[in-house]
């Protein structure tokens, strides 16, 4: 009815296995917060992460980043090069980026070098904006020099109808 063992054992404690391999790295690294600039800092001088940032101080200076969003009150001035870009705050300066979203609150006075750009309603910009397919690679140089071929008259001529039996 009773077991013949003493209370003071303690069983053995058995063997984990370790938590190894390339997925677990990768999930470290994409489970990360995002570091986050309150809106009492201000910043000179250059932003580099490897991961995301939230801005909702002031930067003087560069900030390259793989996300980054730019609060209401925040403001930058210098250059942004990201993977994904949310401007809801102010931007004095070129920004590069795959994806680029203006928000209704958003204050951009710069050129916008982009893969992918939406605007929202509201949202002001004062600027040039170009498509690219690599506005992260291409030189800064090269942006501005290499304007797409004007468009054929024949694109923007209106449509005739078309008749099917």
């Amino acid at each position: 009815m009773f077991s013949s063992k003493s209370k003071d054992s303690v069983p053995a404690p058995q063997p984990v296995a370790p938590i190894a391999g390339p997925n677990a790295v990768k999930r470290a690294r994409g489970a990360s917060a995002p570091s986050l600039i309150s809106a009492d800092m201000v910043i000179n001088g250059t932003l580099n992460s490897t991961g995301d940032i939230q801005i909702d101080g002031r930067v003087e200076g560069d900030v390259r980043s793989i996300g980054l969003v730019i609060g209401d009150k925040a403001e930058i001035h210098g250059e942004i090069y990201a993977e994904d870009v949310t401007v809801r705050g102010k931007v004095v300066g070129r920004i590069r980026a795959r994806k680029v979203l203006l928000a209704s609150t958003s204050h951009v006075e710069g050129d916008i070098l982009h893969e992918a750009f939406a605007v929202e309603s509201g949202a002001f910009f004062e600027g040039n904006c170009r498509h690219s397919d690599n506005p992260l690679g291409e030189p800064v140089g090269d942006a501005q020099k290499s304007q797409r071929p004007a468009a054929p008259a024949a694109m923007f001529a209106p449509l005739s109808p078309v008749v099917t039996n």
